[in-house]
C-alpha cells in the first residue's frame, strides 16, 4: 500500500493539488513560544519533557479532528530541537466512500496523484497556522490537563510512602478554619478537625504536621495533614529526643486527647539509659519544646512494662494503685485505689482513666478500697458451701476433689462434667444437681452489684464528660446503688490531697528545690519518681 505527500488542504478543508507547505514567520514565532512554554513547565512543575511533547501532539491532533472529523487519521510530529510542528492528514483511496473523514474516491485521489489506486493511503501536509487560535486553545487545554494529572501522580508517588511522617511547611491560605500549607514540591491540606483546639495559624507562619492520607481523587491539595493525630506527638518526640531517633529509647504507645492531655509510654533498650529522663531532658528542656508546639497540652511520660498489671498501675498516675486483678480472657483489669485517690485515678470527666485504657489497650474497672471491701464481704456472705446440701461425706468429698466447693459452682456445672468426676455416676449426678438447684432456689443470697467505673480503649471523650468531673457509673450498677456508690468528688482534687499526690515543680526550679529528688525535670539515668512516671503541667514544667 503506497503512501505519499501529494498536497495540502486549504483552510476550508478542500484539497489544493500541488501546494507546497511553507513555514511562515508567524509559525517560527509560535514554535519558539512553544519551546519556551515547554521549558518553563518542565522546570516549574517537574514534569517529564517527553510527556509534555506527547501531550502537545495529542492536543494538536484533537484540534485537527474537530475540523476534519472525529475519525480522521491525523499525524502530528513535534521536533524538540527547533520547535517545528509537522501536521498531516492521511486518507485511504476506496471505490465507495463510507467515511469522508478517513476515505476518498479514486477520482479525488487522482486529482492529486495520477497513478493513485484503490487501497493506497495518501498523506496531505497541513499548516498549523490554518487552524488559528482554536487549535492552540485546544492543545493548551489538553496540555494543562495532562500537566495536572502528571503533577498529581508525582505528588501521590512522593507522599504515598510518607504517611505518618512529620512535615514542615508555610501557611499559604486560611479559609473557614481550613489551612493550605505550602510544602516542598506540593501543597498540604490541614482541615479544621485536624487542628488543635484554640490554635491559630497566620499566613506566612511555619507549621509542622503529620501526613495522615494522600487523596488522589481530591480536587484541591492531595496531602492531608493532621496536628491532632497520636503519630504527631510521637514524631515530635522523635525529632526532639536523639535517643528515640537512634532507637535507644522506644515509644511503645501513645494515647492523646489533642489540646488537653496525652500519655506516652517509653522503654529503653539500653539499661544504662533512663527512658523517662531522656524524654524529659535537662530541666525539662526537651518536653517543654513539645508542650509549646502543642499549645500547652499536658503530657504524661509513662515507663512501659512487660508486666501488664505494672503498666496499668503506672498509666493511672498520678493516682497510687493499691491492687490490680487481671482477667486475661476478657482483657480486663480490676484496679483498686484508696478512697482519696479515686478522683485522681478517674481524672476530669474520666480523662485520666480513659487515656490509661487507650495507652495500655486494657479495659480498666476502677473500684475504691471501701467498695472493694464491701464486695468481698458480699461474696463471703453469699458463698454456699457444698457441705450444706447434706449429700453425705463420701459424695461431698468426691465433689470437692473434682473442684466443686460451692452450691453455685455445682449448679453451673453441666451434667456431662459431673459424670466425669470419679465415683459420680449418671443417676447420682442427676440427683445431686436436683438437690443443689432446689437448695439454691430456697436460699437466694442478697447481692449488691459492686460499683465499678469501666473505661475501655474505645471510650471517647464527650462534651458532657469534659464539663463534668464525675464519670458515668457502669450500666450494670443498680439504680438504688448509684447515689451511695459514687462519691461526689470534684475533678480538681482537694488542695491538701493534691499537694501530697502530685507536687508540682516548675521548669525554672528554685535553687533549694533543685537538690530535691522530687523534680522529674532533673531525672538522671539512675533516678525515677515513685512509680517512674513524669507529668508536664501544660506550661512546659514537669512534675511527678
Amino acid at each position: 500500500m503506497g503512501r505519499g505527500a501529494v498536497g495540502t488542504f486549504d483552510g476550508h478543508g478542500s484539497m489544493a493539488p500541488g501546494d507546497t507547505p511553507r513555514r511562515s514567520e508567524k509559525g517560527d514565532t509560535m514554535s519558539h513560544e512553544i519551546l519556551d512554554a515547554l521549558s518553563q513547565i518542565t522546570r516549574e512543575k517537574s514534569v517529564d519533557r517527553a510527556l509534555l511533547i506527547e501531550t502537545l501532539e495529542l492536543g494538536l491532533a484533537s484540534a485537527v479532528r474537530r475540523k476534519f472529523g472525529a475519525t480522521a487519521d491525523v499525524v502530528v510530529k513535534f521536533t524538540p530541537e527547533n520547535g517545528k510542528i509537522d501536521v498531516a492528514l492521511r486518507k485511504i483511496v476506496v471505490d465507495t466512500v463510507e467515511d469522508p473523514a478517513l476515505q476518498m474516491t479514486v477520482e479525488e485521489a487522482r486529482a492529486h496523484r495520477r497513478d493513485a489506486a484503490v487501497g493506497e493511503t495518501l498523506t496531505f501536509p497541513l499548516q498549523v497556522a490554518e487552524f488559528g487560535r482554536n487549535a492552540i486553545q485546544t492543545a493548551k487545554q489538553v496540555l494543562i490537563q495532562r500537566v495536572r494529572e502528571a503533577e498529581r501522580d508525582r505528588v501521590f508517588r512522593e507522599y504515598a510512602d510518607k504517611i505518618g511522617i512529620l512535615v514542615r511547611g508555610v501557611v499559604q491560605q486560611v479559609d473557614r478554619g481550613n489551612v493550605i500549607v505550602k510544602l516542598d514540591h506540593s501543597e498540604g491540606f490541614l482541615p479544621a478537625r485536624e487542628q488543635i483546639a484554640r490554635s491559630y495559624h497566620r499566613q506566612g507562619e511555619y507549621v509542622r504536621a503529620v501526613v495522615i492520607n494522600v487523596d488522589k481523587a481530591a480536587k484541591g491539595p492531595q496531602v492531608i495533614l493532621s496536628r491532632t493525630h497520636p503519630d504527631f506527638l510521637k514524631r515530635l518526640f522523635e525529632s526532639e529526643v536523639p535517643e528515640i531517633a537512634e532507637s535507644i529509647v522506644e515509644v511503645k504507645a501513645v494515647a492523646r486527647e489533642a489540646g488537653s492531655r496525652s500519655k506516652i509510654s517509653v522503654f529503653s533498650n539500653d539499661p544504662r539509659v533512663d527512658a523517662v529522663g531522656s524524654c524529659v531532658g535537662l530541666k525539662g528542656s526537651r518536653v517543654q519544646s513539645i508542650v509549646r508546639e502543642l499549645g500547652g497540652e499536658r503530657i504524661d511520660i509513662v515507663p512501659w512494662s512487660q508486666d501488664a498489671t505494672v503498666f496499668v498501675s503506672r498509666a493511672l498516675s498520678p493516682a497510687r494503685v493499691t491492687d490490680v486483678r487481671m482477667n486475661e480472657a476478657e482483657k480486663t483489669m480490676n484496679v483498686v485505689v484508696a478512697d482519696d485517690q479515686l478522683s485522681l485515678a478517674i481524672g476530669k470527666g474520666g480523662q485520666n482513666a480513659r487515656l490509661a485504657a487507650k495507652l495500655t489497650g486494657w479495659k480498666i474497672d476502677l473500684t475504691s478500697k471501701s467498695e472493694e471491701k464491701k464486695r468481698q464481704e458480699i461474696e463471703r456472705a453469699s458463698r454456699l458451701e457444698v457441705e450444706k446440701l447434706g449429700l453425705g461425706d463420701a459424695t461431698t468429698e468426691k465433689l470437692i476433689s473434682g473442684g466443686i466447693e460451692t452450691v453455685q459452682e455445682l449448679v453451673s456445672t453441666p451434667l456431662e462434667k459431673l459424670i466425669e468426676i470419679p465415683g459420680i455416676g449418671e443417676k447420682t449426678a442427676e440427683k445431686v444437681l436436683a438437690v443443689a438447684q432446689e437448695f439454691l432456689a430456697s436460699h437466694v443470697p442478697v447481692m449488691a452489684a459492686p460499683v465499678e467505673l469501666a473505661f475501655t480503649p474505645e471510650t471517647e471523650a464527650t462534651p458532657e464528660a469534659e464539663s463534668e468531673a464525675i464519670p458515668e457509673v457502669d450500666s450494670e450498677v443498680a439504680p438504688e446503688m448509684e447515689s451511695e456508690a459514687i462519691p461526689e468528688v470534684d475533678s480538681e482534687a482537694i488542695p491538701e490531697m493534691e499537694s501530697e499526690a502530685i507536687p508540682e515543680v516548675e521548669s525554672e526550679v528554685a535553687p533549694e528545690a533543685e537538690s530535691e529528688a522530687a523534680s522529674p525535670a532533673h531525672v538522671a539515668a539512675d533516678e525515677t519518681s515513685e512509680n517512674g512516671t513524669v507529668k508536664t503541667d501544660g506550661e512546659g514544667g514537669a512534675r511527678d
